[in-house]
C-alpha cells in the first residue's frame, strides 16, 4: 500500500518562504514520477511541478523561478521549496505519485496515489 504524507504547510506573509515535504512508504520511490499539485477554493487543481525518476523537472509557469522541487531517494521523500510567496499561492498542496519513471508533464490524471494535503496560506 503506497502512502504519501505531506507536511510543512502554514501561514506566511507575502514574500515569505515555506518548505513542504512528502514522505512516502510502500513505493519503489526512486522509480516513481512524483509531483506537487495545489487546489484553491473555486479553482481547478493545478500542477506546480513534477520530477521523474531520472531527476528531470517540469514547473508550471506560475511558480517557475520561485519554487524548487527535489527528491531524496535515500529518504523516500519529495520536497517543494517555495520562495517569494504570493497570496495567489494560497491553496491546499498535495503530493502525488505515479508508478513510472517517466512523467507526462503536469497532467494530474497520470498520478495513482495522492497524499492528504497540507494547507499553505499567504497573507498580503
Amino acid at each position: 500500500q503506497v502512502q504519501l504524507v505531506e507536511s510543512g504547510g502554514g501561514s506566511v506573509q507575502t514574500g515569505g518562504s515555506l518548505r513542504l515535504s512528502c514522505a512516502t512508504s510502500g513505493a519503489n520511490f526512486e522509480h516513481y514520477c512524483m509531483g506537487w499539485f495545489r487546489h484553491a477554493p473555486g479553482k481547478d487543481r493545478e500542477g506546480s511541478g513534477t520530477v521523474d525518476g531520472h531527476g528531470s523537472i517540469t514547473y508550471a509557469d506560475s511558480v517557475k523561478g520561485r519554487f524548487t522541487i527535489s527528491r531524496d531517494n535515500a529518504k523516500n521523500t519529495l520536497y517543494l521549496e517555495m520562495n517569494s510567496l504570493k497570496p495567489e499561492d494560497t491553496a491546499m498542496y498535495y503530493c502525488a505519485a505515479r508508478p513510472s519513471v517517466a512523467c507526462r508533464g503536469l497532467e494530474d490524471t497520470q498520478f495513482y496515489y495522492w497524499g492528504q494535503g497540507t494547507q499553505v496560506t499567504v497573507s498580503s
